[in-house]
């Protein structure tokens, strides 16, 4: 494993110096890419030299215990207890280590394009999606990230049978990708007369916003129709045929856009969305090839599993993939999800180190 530090350390050190090389500060394009890569390792390499200084002084205090023998009592105490306290940080930047060595996913920069969709439950599934964007929406402004609609479909009691938003932002995809799949919830819908809990669900999907030179769509293969756009209840919002709907021909998928009044940055958008989906379409076909040869303990793509559980009587949010259950629905449900997400990223990591047999 060490060998490969020792590696990328050098590497770290190269770029290093070529960052005082005049002849990659005098070119911008240059100087940035030597950058990214020297952002990219520099965590291993401090990581690395917290590592190696903590074998230095486990060994210098070996050689102090040693010169000394057993004739000053207290000299030996402390040396001990150095000994060992770096023994300890030894094996905590061992495991750091070994968590920096895990392959990184390639989307984890990205933006996202979230598509929340109302499942089992009718108007009151639609009014938890509702719920669920104003969630993810404020977790966006604890991020600094920024929200903008792509899509929506709204009902007469102010749910969404479906929302398709952007979230843009550093990292958002490492954070947000754990969301895709069966959100259930289980209250006393306001439409209940009786007092009655009942069980709906509403599904998740994250994509990571796709560019432009990894997705290569024909214009042939495209049908794109025009209509008006509409709000709840059908009733007509703009008396122009702005809103768009693009079918791409050899998958069947649809994507429909209203968001703004202008049929370009509708379609500008829609394009966004199929680009997007298609992408992880592939994604999933490469995730399912390795799934059939390594379990995952952590899904991130099946949008057909049961992940999440709102439990509005109890006041409780259960994560059914980590058997987390956290008794502050309030606090989820305003934005509050960094804790649900970083147990879901150490139990990832954990399955992932559980996979590797040698690193």
């Amino acid at each position: 494993m060490f060998e490969k530090v020792q590696g990328i350390a050098r590497r770290y050190e190269e770029l290093s110096e070529k960052l005082c090389d005049p002849t990659v500060t005098s070119s911008p394009e240059r100087y940035a890419e030597v950058m990214k890569e020297y952002k990219l390792l520099e965590p291993m390499a401090q990581a690395y030299a917290a590592y190696q200084k903590s074998v230095n002084d486990r060994d210098e205090a070996k050689e102090l215990l040693l010169e000394s023998g057993e004739q000053d009592a207290e000299m030996t105490a402390m040396l001990t207890e150095e000994i060992a306290a770096a023994e300890q940080e030894m094996e905590r930047l061992t495991a750091e280590i070994k968590l920096l060595l895990l392959p990184k996913d390639p989307n984890d920069d990205r933006n996202v394009i979230v598509e929340i969709r109302g499942g089992a439950g009718g108007e009151e599934a639609a009014l938890f999606a509702a719920v669920l964007y104003r969630m993810y929406s404020m977790y966006a402004v604890r991020q600094g990230y920024r929200t903008e609609v792509l899509n929506a479909n709204e009902t007469e009691l102010g749910g969404y049978k479906e929302i398709c938003f952007m979230i843009t932002g550093q990292g958002a995809y490492s954070r947000l990708k754990y969301e895709s799949g069966v959100h259930r919830v289980q209250r006393v819908p306001e439409t209940e007369t009786q007092g009655r809990i009942h069980t709906s669900t509403v599904t998740v999907a994250v994509l990571p916003e796709a560019e432009d030179v990894e997705v290569n769509i024909d214009p042939t293969e495209l049908k794109i129709d025009t209509f008006r756009a509409s709000g709840a209840g059908g009733q007509h919002i703009n008396k122009t045929e702005s809103a768009i709907r693009i079918t791409h021909l050899p998958t069947g998928l649809v994507v429909e856009c209203q968001d703004e009044r202008s049929q370009y940055k509708n379609k500008d958008k829609a394009m966004k969305v199929l680009k997007s989906r298609l992408l992880e379409a592939e994604r999933e076909r490469q995730h399912n090839d390795v799934a059939r040869q390594r379990h995952e303990q952590v899904g991130t793509g099946d949008r057909s599993e049961r992940i999440r559980t709102y439990n509005y009587p109890q006041g409780r949010v259960t994560d059914h993939r980590i058997g987390l259950t956290l008794y502050k629905i309030d606090e989820i449900l305003n934005g509050g999800i960094d804790e649900v997400i970083d147990a879901l990223i150490t139990a990832d990591r954990a399955a992932q180190l559980a996979g590797t047999e040698d690193i």
